[in-house]
C-alpha cells in the first residue's frame, strides 16, 4: 500500500454547476480540507513511524489544515481561486503524510510554502541537499510532467533550458511566467526533486508553493 502521492485535487472543473456563491463554496472547501485531513492522518497511523518523525508528520499536516482555511477565507476570491488554494493543501498534506527524507525547499520571494509577489516573471529557487553525500537532481512530478501547476491566471514555469544536471548541494532557479497576472489570482506549483545514488534515483519529493499575486 503506497501513499498517493501524486494527489491532483479532488474538484476543479465541475465546481461552477455546483454553486456559484464563494462565501458559500469557501465554507464547503474548509470543511472539505478539515475532513480529508483524517485520511492522511490514518496513512500515519498505518505508517507506525518513530515518534518523533510521527509528530512532525502530525504537525504538518495540522500546520497544512490552518493556513489553508485561512488562505482559502482570506485569500480567495473567486471559485477558481479557492479551489486552487484547496487542492494546493491537499498536495501540502500528501507532502507531510509522506515526509520530508531529505532537505528540500522552495522559495518565492524568500519564503517558502504560502507565499506572494506582484505579476509578472516570477524567480522560483529552489534548493536540495541529499542523505548521506547522495545527490539531488530536478524531478517530474507525473510522468512526462516535469511541475504541477494550477492557477486563476495563465501561468507556466520555463521549461527551457533548466538546469536538471545531479549536484552535491541543489540551488537552482526556475521562472514562473505570470505577466497576466492580475492582483488577487494565485497560482500553486509543485516543484518535484529526486535523491540520486550512482545513477540510481534513490527517494523524491514534491514540494508544493501557492503564490498570492499582489
Amino acid at each position: 500500500m503506497a501513499m498517493p502521492m501524486d494527489f491532483d485535487g479532488m474538484r476543479t472543473d465541475d465546481a461552477s454547476e455546483r454553486t456559484d456563491n464563494v462565501d458559500e463554496y469557501r465554507r464547503t472547501c474548509i470543511d472539505f480540507i478539515e475532513d480529508i485531513s483524517h485520511d492522511y492522518e490514518a496513512w500515519v497511523d498505518y505508517y507506525k513511524l518513530p515518534e518523533d518523525e510521527d509528530k512532525r508528520r502530525r504537525a504538518g499536516i495540522r500546520a497544512t489544515i490552518t493556513r489553508t482555511n485561512e488562505w482559502i477565507a482570506k485569500v480567495a476570491q473567486s471559485i477558481k481561486a479557492v479551489d486552487v488554494v484547496m487542492n494546493d493543501g491537499i498536495q501540502k498534506m500528501a507532502e507531510s503524510t509522506a515526509g520530508k527524507p531529505f532537505q528540500i525547499g522552495v522559495f518565492v520571494n524568500q519564503k517558502s510554502g504560502y507565499t506572494e509577489t506582484r505579476p509578472g516573471t516570477i524567480d522560483v529557487n529552489v534548493k536540495a541537499i541529499g542523505r548521506e553525500g547522495r545527490k539531488t537532481k530536478l524531478g517530474f512530478h507525473f510522468k512526462d510532467d516535469r511541475f504541477r501547476i494550477e492557477s486563476t491566471c495563465d501561468a507556466y514555469i520555463d521549461e527551457t533550458d533548466l538546469p536538471t544536471q545531479e549536484s552535491e548541494f541543489l540551488d537552482i532557479h526556475l521562472t514562473l511566467h505570470a505577466e497576466s497576472a492580475k492582483t488577487r489570482d494565485v497560482i500553486s506549483f509543485t516543484v518535484t526533486v529526486c535523491e540520486i545514488e550512482n545513477d540510481v534515483e534513490i527517494d523524491r519529493r514534491g514540494v508544493s508553493t501557492v503564490v498570492h499575486l499582489v
